[in-house]
Formats: structure tokens, sequence, C-alpha cells
């Protein structure tokens, strides 16, 4: 039954819309453009069953698919959403469409890669969020900057090389400390458990102390802060938001940054709880610094890009305020704000 499936059909069917665009001649731009809508369209239609079919009151995860993928290291391809990984999904798949058809007359050169690199983007956002296999979640938190480097690189205004490498800097020096700490967790659970396994829940089960433990936390916090981003790495958003193609900067406020709250929500905080309490007032007070200095820098400033990247910036340093208070007000709230789709301007 294609409920079964329903999961993995949304995920891979834009990346498959990609490797179909490549087929078409770039000089039928019409097509392009149209087909490119059409498979965003489509896989927003086929996420909102996951939404109507979702079961509210049970506990885990629905519309699970595992698979074994590399046996020996006990990786497996396995997808599963949440209520919070259900937001974020119906969130991509809704912004998609809107970000490809608002690229009809704004994109004059490379068309055909520009709607192939999009789509793949949107594979690569919606596999961060559904993925129940870390190593599997890995893959796509790195895939998803390819094509973002891409579009920037190629697509953004005059200083898109600068805002480009920035970007793919920061973001890539924030994924390898959190590989360090994956595969720090990875071997932790193999002498703990005796098998070798990167499912998330068996993450969950893991124990690390002292030294170790507090370097695995920092390390999945950076890759996570520097995404959201907070304060203080928070230096290459508004180069990124304001040089990337106006599609770009959409994807970027809209989804792109809530995946850092969503990183502390799966993996920091129930991976190390006795350590996100302590730390907590630090990351909640590094939130409101961000809170009120992007709202003071974005009031100061002209380009209208700009400003929204700085009013994000404040936006998500007070998710971050919430989701560090561990009240079930605050949380929810946080969440709440994180599915809240402000006007995104270009």
């Amino acid at each position: 039954m294609i409920k079964n499936h329903l999961l993995t059909i949304t995920l891979f069917l834009p990346v498959f819309g990609a490797a179909f665009l490549l087929f078409i001649d770039k000089e039928k731009e019409k097509l392009i453009k149209n087909s490119a809508l059409a498979f965003s369209l489509i896989t927003f239609l086929l996420s909102l069953p996951l939404f109507f079919l979702f079961p509210a009151g049970d506990a885990g995860f629905s519309f699970a698919e595992k698979y074994s993928w590399i046996k020996p290291l006990g990786i497996h391809y396995s997808v599963g959403i949440d209520g919070l990984s259900l937001m974020m999904t119906l969130l991509t798949t809704f912004l998609m469409p809107i970000c490809v058809l608002s690229s009809y007359d704004y994109i004059k050169t490379g068309i055909k890669q520009y709607y192939a690199w999009l789509l793949f983007l949107e594979t690569g956002i919606i596999g961060v969020f559904v993925s129940l296999d870390v190593f599997l979640f890995y893959v796509f938190w790195e895939a998803m900057l390819i094509p973002m480097y891409f579009l920037i690189g190629v697509w953004g205004g005059e200083r898109r090389i600068y805002a480009t490498l920035k970007f793919f800097i920061y973001t890539m020096a924030g994924s390898l400390f959190m590989l360090v700490a994956i595969l720090i967790l990875f071997y932790a659970g193999k002498q703990q458990h005796g098998i070798y396994s990167f499912d998330l829940l068996d993450f969950y089960k893991v124990t690390l102390t002292g030294k170790l433990a507090l370097f695995s936390f920092l390390a999945f916090l950076a890759a996570f802060a520097v995404k959201v981003p907070i304060f203080p790495f928070h230096t290459w958003l508004p180069d990124a938001h304001v040089e990337a193609p106006t599609a770009g900067s959409v994807i970027l406020a809209g989804v792109l940054l809530k995946m850092g709250i969503y990183g502390y929500l799966r993996f920091l905080v129930p991976i190390f709880p006795e350590l996100s309490v302590e730390y907590a007032p630090w990351i909640a007070g590094f939130g409101v610094i961000g809170v009120i200095y992007a709202s003071l820098v974005a009031w100061a400033q002209k380009d209208i890009k700009k400003l929204i990247a700085y009013s994000s910036i404040a936006h998500l340093g007070l998710v971050i305020l919430g989701v560090m208070s561990f009240t079930p007000e605050a949380v929810s709230g946080g969440i709440l704000q994180m599915g809240a789709i402000r006007k995104q301007c270009g």
C-alpha cells in the first residue's frame, strides 16, 4: 500500500524530479519551470495525508520504515515522524512550490540547474527531519549544504562567493565536530550494549561521563548553534541571506535555521539531559543576547533582506529561550514559533 511508503515517496520525489529536469533540453525553459513546480506541488500534496492520517495521541514515530543499509555497522535506512518532524516536513513542502514559482521571472541563466538544485535541497531538508538513523541524519545534514552552496554561489548577488564560502566554512566546521561526537556515541554504544547501532533510540540509551560527555555535548551544541544561528555564531547569516537568490533567502529563514532548534530537541536534550539542564542558563543567555542585539541591528537596516536576516536571528533567539526553559508552556511556545511562517521579502 502507498500509505506504508508515503513518507519515503514524499522524501525522494523531489530528487527524482531534479534528475528528471536534467534530461530536459535547456532551451525548453517553460517546461523546466513547470516540471519543477509540478514536482514540488505533488510533493506537498503527498505530504498532506501525513498530517490527516497522523495519530496525534500516540507516542513514538508514525509512518516508520526501516531497512538494513550497511549491516556490519548497524546502519539502516530508518525514517519516521512525530509531531515535531511532521510540522517541519509540512512547512518545507509548503514553502518549496512558493520558492519555485517566485523564481519564474527572477532566474535568467542556468535555469535547469537552478531548479534541479532547488528540488535536491528539498529532499535534503526533509531527510534531516524524518531520519531515525543518526548516520542517515548526518548524510542528509551534509547533503543539504551542497545545493545551498551552488544556489548562493551561482545565482546570488555581487558578493556571492564570499557569502558562500563563509556559509560553507561555518556550517561544515560545526558539522565536523558533530561527526566526531556521533562516532564517540556509536563506539560507546558498542561497549555498553554489545551491538553496533546508529539507531536514534539506541543513542538515547548511551551514557557518557566526564570530559568525553562534555566534549560530545559541546560538539552537538556547536553544530546546532551555527545552524540556528545563535549569537555569536551568527555572522554568516546576514551575508548569505543578502546574497542568496530570493528563493534561497526564503528557505534559509523559513526552514534551514530551524534545523538547529530541531537538533536541540531531537538530539542534544534527549542524549545529554543532565548537561542540557546544567548549561541551559548559558544557552538561554546567549539566546537573549541574540534577541536584543539582532533586534537593534535589524532596526537600523535599510536593506530589507539584511533586516530579515537579523530579525530571523532575534526570532530564533526567542525560540532558544523557550526551548531551554524546560517548561511545557515555553517549549510548546518555542515549537509553535518554529512553525510560524513570517513574511519573507526579497
